[in-house]
């Protein structure tokens, strides 16, 4: 079985998601194909093919546009099929030439599934699979469902009438394509994220000396849909009840959003008790991460989000916003605890009352998470889930 997926770049080594996903297609004996905007050097787990060059100098995208024709017309089957499809569906014809030169990559291909690794990646290239013989699948993530739509009302349109198959990291999320319009007789597979044991373990350091301060950690890119307000308020309730805490909260952001966030703190008095680390690598974040007392995730809204699963897999203390997907993250009050979202005083309330809880019942709840993540959300079943993905009869 031959299957392209598609990214805007090929993943990078702690992009666990989809090299995990890859590499057990392949084990499965599966033909394997990449097609992206750009490829990393270290990128080497199967073959890469990269869509047309797209330039700001006229004449330069001229000459690239000749030549990317010429390399189409030995697929002038497949081109021909998809200039009918886009004009069947209202496509001006100016705006058909520049889809075929845009998806020329995915037009010479010879797949029997091509798999959109983002819905939003999708938008464009909605008749490409039929075009050429495959069926198409489509990937949700949190920002396709709760962000892009939002923006872009009926978006997904054409998505909706085309796709043969979807792949949703969160019930949750399933429901609010629903709600979208998609179909609720397209076939889907609810495939969550995984955790690599393997990985977690070899980089799981102790090298922190606490002092008595209670660590906490959150893993968010610097954006207001990840909760960094109402984090900042809950650590100022937390200081005017006299708690002594380190909350590094690690992830990148704009300019913007850092000036705000950095702002925001420095006006509240937290300097020594957050601390905006940055962007850390995979094992610099699981070594941090391990070293932490509590782990907290104030989104607004979540997908799934992988790193509360990472945290519970190494028996972390957890608690997130009863939002999305983080419902199926968390077990409430057994892998973890769920507060209401934007809620500082109840934020600030729940870590207090689970840093007070006694040891029994932290090592009990820090089991529970552990065995759950073992047995539900490991890259062997993750793995075994895509092969049935593609295999299962639609």
């Amino acid at each position: 079985m031959r299957i392209g997926i598609v990214l805007s770049n090929t993943p990078s080594y702690s992009e666990t998601f989809f090299n995990s996903k890859i590499k057990g297609l392949l084990e499965h004996g599966m033909d394997v194909r990449l097609y992206c905007q750009s490829k990393k050097e270290e990128f080497f787990l199967c073959p890469v093919h990269l869509a047309p060059k797209v330039s700001s100098q006229r004449f330069l995208q001229v000459w690239f546009f000749i030549q990317e024709f010429a390399r189409l017309l030995p697929h002038l089957a497949a081109v021909l099929r998809y200039i009918k499809l886009e004009l069947r569906e209202g496509t001006r014809f100016f705006q058909v030439l520049k889809k075929v030169y845009l998806n020329a990559h995915l037009l010479k291909s010879k797949l029997d599934w091509v798999h959109f690794g983002f819905a939003t990646q999708a938008l464009g290239s909605e008749l490409v699979a039929k075009a050429t013989g495959a069926k198409m699948a489509v990937s949700f993530r949190g920002f396709d469902i709760n962000v892009y739509p939002v923006k872009h009302p009926d978006c997904y349109r054409m998505l909706w009438k085309h796709v043969d198959k979807v792949h949703t990291i969160s019930n949750y999320l399933l429901k609010e394509a629903h709600v979208l319009g998609l179909s609720e007789q397209t076939p889907y597979h609810c495939i969550t994220p995984a955790v690599d044991l393997n990985f977690i373990q070899r980089h799981a350091f102790h090298n922190v000396d606490k002092n008595d301060v209670l660590q906490l950690v959150t893993i968010a890119r610097l954006h207001y849909i990840k909760g960094i307000d109402p984090l900042i308020e809950t650590a100022f309730l937390l200081k005017q009840q006299h708690l002594k805490f380190c909350w590094h909260v690690i992830g990148s952001g704009t300019k913007n959003y850092l000036e705000r966030y950095g702002y925001h703190i420095y006006e509240k008095g937290l300097t020594d008790e957050v601390i905006l680390t940055g962007q850390l690598t995979h094992a610099e974040t699981i070594s941090l991460l391990n070293n932490t007392d509590l782990y907290i995730q104030p989104s607004l809204n979540e997908g799934f989000c992988n790193a509360v699963l990472e945290a519970q897999a190494l028996g972390k203390l957890s608690i997130a916003s009863d939002v999305g997907g983080l419902t199926e993250n968390i077990v409430h009050q057994e892998t973890g605890w769920l507060v209401p979202k934007n809620d500082p005083a109840a934020l600030a309330k729940q870590i207090k009352k689970v840093h007070q809880l006694p040891t029994f019942d932290k090592d009990t709840i820090s089991e529970n998470a552990i065995l759950r993540v073992k047995d539900q959300f490991n890259i062997e079943k993750q793995q075994q889930d895509f092969v049935e993905f593609y295999t299962t009869p639609i």
